[in-house]
């Protein structure tokens, strides 16, 4: 074993998790900018055959979105956070060096042949589950590796004391793990079928309302496993790291910790308001979604509290811009969700654009804004160069700002006039508006939408850019920045 003194990190796997961030973000945001465009233009939809509508190019841009940029991100941060928090290094142990790299191999050539599925239209019908079930047992395979690689790491580390992030990305490794191999329990209909149906082709071993009730158990923890636990884990280890400030409240974290890993679990049923599912399962999921409130905005206000005293970093350091805005625009989610789980609120938001809207000012304000920021963070002590340019950062984030603020109000005014318009009646009880007629008034603001996923994609090829220019330009380090990062 080094010293500690002498501890060289070895991020060669973070490095290669990194790049797959990078082109599963540009992939999964050039898509999702294509089918907004596709719901304001309808005409966008036949360029490319079947292979370019809508209906087959969603799922692509979801699953790239959730298990190619956000979870690259995820297994990128972990193997840098992980060494440094945990003071052991990937090279002290060829076996976890082989893991970590079995791990990135197997995940990306997964990852191309889910994303070629998808195109060829091999389905499972479940929301963030669409994955046929040979997909399916190489994601539990890649998903083992990288459990294999935290408790290694965690095995052999130096540091006695687990520093709340290893709590933050274990609990993403057993939650998903756990919400993935029960949502995800599939009959191939060859086999059930003596032969008859198609060896790719399968179905859920639940059915009817037991289906959508395990379904959205996993598609809501989906989002607290992946878009909120691992992303919590970053911001608590790299805005201290980038401002010099210790986190405000050590206890404050790991009652928010406990409180999200109970209160979350509960709320999925809140997705199936006003369905065939007992009603006291869905005053279950409302009540859990409004008390999750608490350990939510706990996360979120100990983020902003740590930077008590020193708010003027927020005018010269624009990675702490980055940070600071993506623990605000999660509190904003975690307060728009809860409302939305109110029943007599989510008699006119379900099945609107006020729940994509919802959605994406998490995901593009929060979950992307702090894994960019994260990268950032480590791409000069990676690669041991200054970040090109200062400038492109603060063009990108204003971008980007932008983006999400034209996003999110956009889908608020869109959702909610087609839910007061799917509501209204006449004199005589009948509906007043006919679907095109909804369809005919938001095309302005799905207009808004496509624009503000342009401007969001363009920010973050400039990102990309800024990371290529670092790699290959930037100016040589001689020792590595204790805190700020060092940019051009």
């Amino acid at each position: 074993m080094q010293s500690n003194a002498a501890l060289e990190y070895d991020y060669s796997v973070a490095k290669l998790f990194t790049y797959t961030t990078i082109l599963f973000g540009i992939l999964g945001m050039l898509i999702g900018t294509l089918i907004a465009a596709q719901l304001a233009f309808p005409e966008l939809n036949y360029f490319f055959g079947e292979y370019g509508t809508f209906s087959r190019l969603r799922p692509m841009h979801t699953n790239i979105v959730i298990f190619g940029f956000t979870v690259s991100g995820i297994f990128a941060t972990w193997y840098y956070v992980g060494q440094r928090v945990l003071k052991v290094s990937m090279s002290e142990s060829k076996f976890l060096m082989f893991i970590g790299k079995l791990h990135f191999w197997l995940y990306f050539f997964g990852a191309l042949v889910a994303v070629t599925t998808l195109l060829l239209g091999y389905t499972q019908s479940h929301e963030y589950a669409q994955f046929v079930w040979p997909v399916d047992i190489a994601i539990v395979v890649v998903w083992v590796l990288w459990g294999v690689s935290i408790m290694g790491l965690v095995g052999i580390r130096r540091e006695k004391a687990l520093y709340i992030s290893v709590w933050y990305y274990i609990a993403c490794f057993l939650g998903v793990a756990m919400l993935y191999l029960f949502n995800n329990m599939q009959i191939p209909t060859y086999f059930a079928t003596e032969g008859l149906g198609s060896v790719l082709h399968s179905v859920s071993m639940y059915s009817g309302t037991n289906d959508a009730l395990v379904q959205w158990w996993y598609g809501h923890n989906a989002v607290a496993f992946a878009f909120t636990v691992p992303i919590i884990a970053m911001s608590y280890y790299f805005l201290p790291k980038e401002s010099g400030q210790a986190i405000y409240s050590y206890k404050l974290s790991l009652l928010s910790f406990w409180g999200l890993m109970f209160v979350y679990l509960w709320a999925g049923s809140h997705h199936l308001l006003w369905s065939t599912v007992p009603d006291w399962m869905q005053t279950m999921g409302s009540a859990f979604s409004v008390v999750l409130i608490l350990p939510s905005w706990g996360s979120a206000i100990n983020m902003l509290l740590t930077m008590k005293g020193e708010w003027n970093q927020l005018t010269d350091n624009p990675l702490i811009k980055f940070m600071v805005l993506a623990s605000t625009f999660y509190m904003l989610s975690t307060i728009e969700g809860p409302i939305q789980a109110v029943k007599s609120v989510n008699a006119i938001a379900h099945f609107t654009d006020w729940i994509p809207g919802h959605v994406h000012d998490g995901v593009l304000g929060w979950v992307a804004f702090m894994i960019m920021a994260g990268i950032m963070h480590m791409a000069p002590r990676m690669f041991k160069r200054e970040l090109y340019s200062k400038k492109i950062i603060e063009a990108q984030f204003w971008l980007q700002t932008t983006a999400v603020v034209l996003y999110f109000t956009s889908m608020w005014i869109a959702g909610i006039t087609q839910g007061m318009m799917w509501r209204a009646v006449d004199e005589y009880g009948n509906l007043m508006y006919s679907f095109i007629d909804t369809v005919t008034v938001l095309h302005p603001y799905y207009a808004i939408r496509a624009l503000s996923g342009v401007l969001y994609l363009a920010g973050f090829i400039m990102f990309a850019y800024n990371i290529y220019k670092t790699m290959t330009a930037g100016k040589e380090l001689t020792s590595e920045p204790q805190f700020r990062t060092p940019m051009a």
